[in-house]
């Protein structure tokens, strides 16, 4: 017998942005192969994350996927869902609301700015002023614009080492600011990965003295980019369906739904989505091909395949919830076909 080190994680009840909470349950197993039918549901105290009355405090965590922990020995890392005490999926539970994971197919371009705990800046800002304008951080190298790059390194091995499908990193064109992209097929792992990449990335930062500012626009109304989580999505018709006018009728039909998307698209989303640095108005919806400045992109790469391909939400914010902004996404497709 071994004893292993489980940490499950959630999300709590805090408007209007969701938190990643996580506690340690050791248990003794003999032979442990990681996965889910190998352990079980657990619970917490609903009344500390607004979750729950002090009444009748108890919520459930449902185990729905399992990761090893690179940073543990014998460790862990279980992605939950909570439950009320009934079975029921709790008013928090995003991932719950995906209706249909059938064949779609997710890539997220998770953006952030990487903070000094001390300064309360972003890396690279010096006390009391700016550092040089955006134009040189983008995809930089050497240390007079490049600013972070041994955590997001460790980050970036943490998660390969986890077994997430981690895609790519690189600086952004703010300074201090990063991405990393994450695919999966289905909406539901693209979300179980993301929150799980996230809760790598938050915790690394307790060595460093860093956190991470996850804040759509964080600079406030300044010639500074925000920050988003661009969603880039397909099912089979978008893979396979060579149409031009069925990509055209499945972007359109986003158009009569806008408030709704960015009800889901992340909190303080109106002060990103201006028209500028990169972002079409919250207020408009536009597509087009190669045009990072509309609502909806269609990536060039799709068309020169012959309308075989892809389709790229540039709206969702830094802070949004991947499941919910999946959900929705799902729910307009369908609707279109």
């Amino acid at each position: 017998m071994a004893k292993i080190k489980l940490e499950y994680l959630w999300l709590d009840g805090y408007e209007p942005t969701q938190n990643l909470r996580s506690k340690t349950k050791v248990e003794e197993h003999e032979n442990f192969q990681g996965t889910l039918a190998e352990i079980g549901n657990w619970s917490f105290d609903g009344s500390s994350t607004r979750q729950a009355e002090g009444g009748s405090s108890d919520c459930l965590l449902v185990p729905v996927a399992i990761y090893p922990d690179p940073t543990r020995i014998n460790g862990y890392l279980v992605m939950t869902e909570v439950m009320n005490a009934d079975g029921t999926a709790h008013s928090s539970n995003g991932r719950a609301t995906i209706e249909d994971d059938g064949d779609f197919w997710f890539g997220f371009e998770q953006e952030y700015f990487i903070m000094d705990t001390k300064t309360l800046l972003p890396l690279g800002f010096p006390i009391g002023g700016y550092p040089a304008p955006q134009g040189m951080y983008y995809c930089s190298v050497g240390g007079k614009n490049t600013h972070g790059r041994k955590l997001v390194e460790e980050h970036a091995d943490l998660c390969i080492a986890a077994g997430i499908n981690f895609e790519g990193i690189n600086q952004e064109v703010a300074c201090g600011q990063w991405e990393f992209q994450l695919f999966a097929q289905g909406a539901k792992k693209a979300g179980d990965e993301i929150w799980v990449a996230r809760y790598l990335l938050d915790r690394l930062t307790e060595k460093y003295g860093y956190y991470i500012e996850y804040h759509p626009k964080p600079l406030g109304d300044t010639d500074w980019n925000g920050s988003g989580m661009h969603a880039n999505f397909s099912n089979n018709v978008l893979r396979t369906c060579g149409s031009q006018e069925i990509y055209e009728k499945i972007c359109e039909a986003f158009r009569p739904v806008t408030a709704e998307h960015i009800a889901v698209y992340g909190a303080y989303n109106d002060q990103r989505l201006t028209g500028k640095h990169e972002t079409a108005s919250i207020h408009d919806f536009s597509y087009g091909v190669s045009d990072r400045g509309c609502s909806i992109r269609i990536p060039l790469m799709t068309v020169q395949k012959g309308w075989k391909g892809w389709l790229e939400d540039r709206r969702p914010a830094s802070n949004g919830d991947p499941y919910k902004i999946a959900a929705r996404i799902i729910k307009t497709v369908n609707s279109a076909l």
